[in-house]
C-alpha cells in the first residue's frame, strides 16, 4: 500500500506578486526550489497563514536569486501580495520509504531567502 507524505515544505515565504490574468501556477526562486527539491511542473498544496485559504496549483520556475514568490491565475484571488504562505509538496511512498524519508524544508526570512534548511525526522 502506498501512503501520501509530506515530501518538501517551503514554510513561511512571503507572496511578492499575484497576477490572476496570468496562466495559473505559483512562481518560486529556483534557490528555494533546489534547497527543498521540489521540481517545476509539480503539483503543490499552499498555505495562506493569514488568511486560512488553502489551494493546489503547480510550480513555475522564476528568477534565479529574485525571492519570487508569485501566485497565478484564479489562485492570486486566494491570497495577497505579503501574505504569508507553506508551500508543500507530497509523495506516494511504501510503509518501509515512510519509516526512513526526511522531508526537506526551508524556513524563509521576509525576503523569501534560506534563513534554516533542516530535515523532519522520519516515524522509525
Amino acid at each position: 500500500m502506498l501512503r501520501e507524505a509530506l515530501y518538501a515544505k517551503i514554510h513561511r515565504a512571503t507572496v511578492t506578486q499575484c497576477s490572476p490574468d496570468y496562466m495559473g501556477s505559483i512562481t518560486i526562486d529556483p534557490d528555494l526550489l533546489d534547497a527543498t527539491g521540489i521540481r517545476v511542473n509539480e503539483k503543490v498544496l499552499v498555505a495562506d497563514v493569514d488568511n486560512a485559504n488553502r489551494f493546489e496549483t503547480y510550480v513555475f520556475r522564476g528568477e534565479r536569486g529574485s525571492g519570487v514568490i508569485g501566485v497565478n491565475g484564479a489562485a492570486a484571488k486566494l491570497t495577497g501580495v505579503g501574505h504569508v504562505v507553506l508551500v508543500m509538496s507530497f509523495a506516494l511512498m511504501t510503509e518501509e520509504e515512510l519509516r526512513t524519508f526526511r522531508p526537506k524544508v526551508v524556513i524563509c526570512t521576509p525576503d523569501n531567502k534560506i534563513a534554516q534548511y533542516l530535515e523532519y525526522e522520519p516515524d522509525a
